[in-house]
């Protein structure tokens, strides 16, 4: 579990186009990394899509953004395409950034529990320091919820 103040994980997965990500590329930029559980979903879809409606803020104020679920980089390379997301999306399948940031955990569903995307949102300043966690995402005003 992360804290204000702590530094970014370390990690190495791909993105949706199979590139290799990792962690070492945002050093020297702000950052901000979200959590997501599933592309194609009603709630991260309309998270991302704020996203991508505010970007042009993001990249005036010095945010670099980058979307993480457990899907494949096939499934985000899909997602980006059909809502035109101009941002990287990077593939945990393993969960590993997940678990090291704190955004897998227990889930409760319709009376059911399980494991799952916790869906978090950390941003990072340009020495790769934790600034800011948001645990209640409001998915239609997400870009908002940043910004403000």
């Amino acid at each position: 579990m992360l804290n204000i103040g702590d530094a970014m994980p370390r990690f190495e997965v791909v993105d949706q186009d199979g590139n290799v990500v990792s962690s070492e590329d945002f050093k020297g930029k702000k950052t901000i990394i979200y959590f997501y559980p599933k592309d194609n979903t009603s709630g991260c879809t309309a998270e991302a899509c704020s996203i991508r409606d505010n970007y042009d803020r993001f990249l005036a104020e010095g945010y670099n953004v980058v979307g993480v679920s457990k899907d494949s980089a096939a499934s985000h390379k899909r997602f980006a395409q059909k809502y035109e997301l101009p941002f990287t999306l990077l593939s945990d399948q393993s969960t590993q950034i997940l678990q090291d940031f704190g955004a897998w955990g227990e889930k409760k569903m319709y009376g059911r529990v399980s494991m799952g995307t916790l869906r978090k949102t950390f941003i990072f300043n340009e020495e790769g320091i934790l600034e800011k966690i948001i645990e209640k995402v409001d998915t239609k005003n997400h870009a908002s919820q940043i910004l403000d």
